[in-house]
C-alpha cells in the first residue's frame, strides 16, 4: 500500500469561539477536536502527522507536540490561507513520499471510514481526491465545478462565484488528498488574486486541470465534514456525536429506555446486555460489561463495572473505582479508587475513597472512608464478608479483617482483627426526666413551645 500522511490544519483564529480556549482544544464526547483529527489520521494508517497551528495559540502546538512530538507541528505565521498553512508543512514533510490527506483539526465528526475514499480514489488514478458534500444550505461554502462525467475542474469560493456557480449544489469540506510532491508542486504556483487576497489550497485544483492532472470527489453526508467555528455548532456536533454513539450502542445490544438522556464519551464502552437507565452521564474512561445496570442520574468516569453490577440510582464513580460482578453501590454513594469485591454492597450515602472491599462486604449506610490528612491519601482495606455499621468513619490507614463487624457510629482508628468486633463511641447514659424539666425550664423563660 503507498504510504499515507496527514496534514491537520488547526491555525485558526477560533475568534467566533469567544472563549480563552483555543478552538480545536474544545471538546466532543470528552475529546478535545485536535484529538479527534489526530486519532482519524492514525486510524487511517498514516505514519506521518503534522500539525500546522499558529502562532497566537501556543497552547494548540505544545498539546500537538505531546501527542506526536516536537517534529510534528509546524507554524504558520503570519496566518494567510488554507493553501499557505499546508505550505507551512512543507518542511516537516521533506523526505515523505506516498500520499498525503489534508484535514482541520475544526471538523470533529470527521474520522477515518469518511477520509478513506479519498485513498481508494487515489488507488484508482486520480490525481487529485476531494471531499464534497450536498449541503441543505449552500451559502458560503466553495462550490466544486465538475464536468458532466464527474471530473473536477475547479473549486470556486462563494465571494468569487458567479450568479451561476453559486446555483451549485456540490461543495467543497477542504478535504483533499494527492500525492505529496504533486500537491507542494502545485502549491508553489497558488497566488492570492482573490477577494481575500489569501492563498487557497483549493486553487490547486484547477492549477492541476491546467496540467492534465485529473482530480474526483468523494462524497460524504454533511454531518461527516460539518465544521466548528463557534459554541454553538460545537454544541451541534456534540449532538451529532451523541446521537450517533447511542445509536451505535443500542445496535450493539445496550439497553437505554431512553437515550436522548444517556450522556457519553468518545471512549465509553458497554457491552451488550448492559441496561442504562435515564439520565445517566459517562465521562472519559468507563467500561461497563454485560448484565449491569446504571440506574437513573448516575455519574460515571475512569470506572469500570463489573458484569451484573448494580450502581445508582444518584451514585458518582469516580476514577479508579472498579466495581466487582454483582456488587450493588446505591443511591447517593461516592466511590473513588476502590476496588469493589464480588456481590459486596454500599447500598446508601457514603464516601468510599482509595482502598478495597472484599467480597460480599456491606458498607452501612452513612460509613466514609477517611483518606485525606490534609497532606496524603491513605488506604482503608475491608475485608471480605465484613459488616461495616451504619455511621462508621474508619479513619486510613486502616485494615477490617474477613468476616469483621463494627458497630454503628464508631470511629475506627486501628486494624480490627478478623471476625472481632469493632466499638469506638462513647457509652450511652440516661438521665431520667432531664426532657421534661428541660421544655419547663424554657417556657418558663418565655421561649416557643
Amino acid at each position: 500500500m503507498t504510504a499515507r500522511a496527514a496534514i491537520i490544519l488547526a491555525a485558526g483564529q477560533g475568534t467566533r469561539m469567544r472563549s480563552p480556549t483555543p478552538k480545536v482544544l474544545h471538546r466532543v464526547g470528552g475529546r478535545t477536536l485536535l484529538d479527534r483529527a489526530i486519532d482519524a489520521a492514525l486510524a487511517l494508517g498514516c505514519e506521518r502527522v503534522i500539525v500546522v497551528a499558529g502562532t497566537h495559540s501556543p497552547a494548540v502546538a505544545e498539546h500537538a507536540a505531546q501527542r506526536l512530538g516536537s517534529a510534528a507541528v509546524a507554524i504558520q505565521d503570519p496566518p494567510q490561507g488554507t493553501g499557505h498553512a499546508v505550505s507551512a508543512a512543507r518542511s516537516a514533510m521533506a523526505g515523505f513520499e506516498g500520499d498525503v490527506v489534508v484535514t482541520y483539526a475544526d471538523c470533529p465528526m470527521l474520522d477515518a471510514a469518511t477520509i478513506e475514499p479519498l485513498f481508494a480514489l487515489r488507488a484508482k488514478g486520480a490525481d487529485l481526491a476531494v471531499m464534497g458534500f450536498d449541503p441543505a444550505e449552500p451559502g458560503a461554502y466553495g462550490r466544486l465545478i465538475l464536468t458532466p462525467g464527474g471530473e473536477l475542474l475547479r473549486i470556486i469560493e462563494a465571494k468569487d462565484a458567479t450568479l451561476e456557480e453559486r446555483q451549485v449544489r456540490h461543495c467543497n469540506s477542504g478535504i483533499l488528498a494527492a500525492d505529496a510532491k504533486v500537491l507542494f508542486g502545485l502549491l508553489g504556483k497558488v497566488g492570492n488574486d482573490n477577494a481575500n487576497g489569501e492563498y487557497y489550497l483549493t486553487d490547486v485544483i484547477g492549477l492541476g486541470h491546467d496540467q492534465g492532472l485529473h482530480a474526483k470527489v468523494a462524497f460524504a453526508s454533511e454531518d461527516a465534514v460539518m465544521g466548528v467555528n463557534s459554541q454553538a455548532e460545537l454544541a451541534m456536533a456534540e449532538a451529532v456525536f451523541q446521537r450517533r454513539r447511542r445509536l451505535a450502542l443500542m445496535v450493539e445490544g445496550v439497553s437505554m429506555s431512553a437515550p436522548d438522556t444517556v450522556h457519553l464519551s468518545w471512549d465509553t464502552q458497554i457491552a451488550a446486555g448492559a441496561v442504562v437507565e435515564p439520565y445517566v452521564v459517562f465521562g472519559p474512561g468507563v467500561v461497563v460489561e454485560t448484565g449491569a445496570v446504571i440506574k437513573s442520574f448516575s455519574h460515571l468516569e475512569g470506572a469500570k463495572v463489573q458484569a451484573g453490577a448494580l450502581i445508582g440510582p444518584y451514585a458518582r464513580l469516580r476514577p479508579g473505582a472498579d466495581i466487582g460482578p454483582q456488587a450493588h453501590i446505591g443511591n447517593f454513594v461516592e466511590v473513588k479508587k476502590v476496588t469493589v469485591g464480588a456481590g459486596a454492597k454500599a447500598n446508601h450515602l457514603a464516601y468510599l475513597g482509595d482502598g478495597t472491599i472484599g467480597e460480599k462486604a456491606n458498607i452501612g449506610a452513612g460509613t466514609i472512608f477517611c483518606n485525606y490528612d490534609g497532606f496524603d491519601k491513605h488506604q482503608t482495606h475491608v475485608g471480605a464478608g465484613a459488616f461495616i455499621g451504619s455511621n462508621s468513619a474508619l479513619v486510613a490507614p486502616v485494615r477490617i479483617g474477613e468476616g469483621a463487624m463494627t458497630g454503628s457510629g464508631s470511629v475506627i482508628t486501628a486494624d480490627i482483627e478478623a471476625n472481632a468486633l469493632g466499638l469506638a463511641r462513647a457509652p450511652q447514659t440516661q438521665k431520667l426526666g432531664w426532657a421534661e424539666r428541660f421544655r419547663m425550664m424554657k417556657r418558663a423563660r418565655g421561649g416557643k413551645s
